[in-house]
């Protein structure tokens, strides 16, 4: 077995998608299912039921759905809400539906592990992001916020499925970029300019 399309690509696809997850539960699992059905990636043996029509139609539906609800600011709170368990759900499906190759125990782990931890940090994120949004604009800001989770969930979905690695390349670097603003952000809050930040001792 090749290394790199055997563990290494569907490696970098699963975690992809799994962060996904974290931001848009269905849209990961509705993409990775079409992606079987025209052949693109190759779905492990018992997940070949994500290529199936009544699978499709569900996840499609069901990611339409949620894109819509999540522009209602009522909506998105409670979407959020049930996101908590059922993001890091899809996260494990998706990543162990492309990573069936390294057995079963592996997969599981990895699944469980890396696919649910991924897309649960991703949630608890869009969530805190959400929160400020929300404190800031009075809500205002949420439906262009989503607007813009549904552009990156996309974009990272289909690079996840055609190019894994450079979809994993930009993954991490936009994880760096939000780590630095929110950073940023919270040195800013703590010391607002014009006051100067404690200096290190020695």
């Amino acid at each position: 077995m090749d290394v790199a399309s055997g563990i290494v690509l569907p490696l970098a696809a699963g975690l992809v998608l799994a962060a996904v997850a974290g931001l848009r539960a269905f849209l990961p699992l509705a993409v990775l299912g079409l992606a079987g059905r025209l052949g693109w990636v190759e779905l492990g043996p018992g997940f070949s039921w994500l290529s199936t029509a009544p699978a499709l139609l569900t996840f499609w539906s069901a990611c339409l759905a949620e894109l819509l609800g999540d522009k209602v600011p009522v909506v998105d709170h409670a979407l959020d809400a049930v996101g908590t368990v059922l993001r890091p759900v899809a996260g494990a499906l998706a990543l162990a539906a492309v990573t069936t190759r390294l057995g079963p125990l592996w997969t599981t782990v990895l699944a469980i592990v890396v696919g649910g931890g991924a897309a649960g940090l991703v949630h608890l994120g869009k969530a805190h992001a959400r929160l400020g949004s929300s404190l800031l604009s009075l809500g205002v800001a949420n439906p262009l916020l989503s607007v813009g989770e549904d552009v990156l969930s996309f974009g990272l979905a289909t690079l996840a499925v055609l190019v894994p690695v450079l979809a994993l390349i930009l993954l991490a670097l936009l994880v760096f970029g939000a780590y630095r603003l929110v950073r940023r952000l919270a040195r800013t809050a703590i010391f607002p300019a014009g006051k100067p930040a404690p200096r290190a001792a020695g």
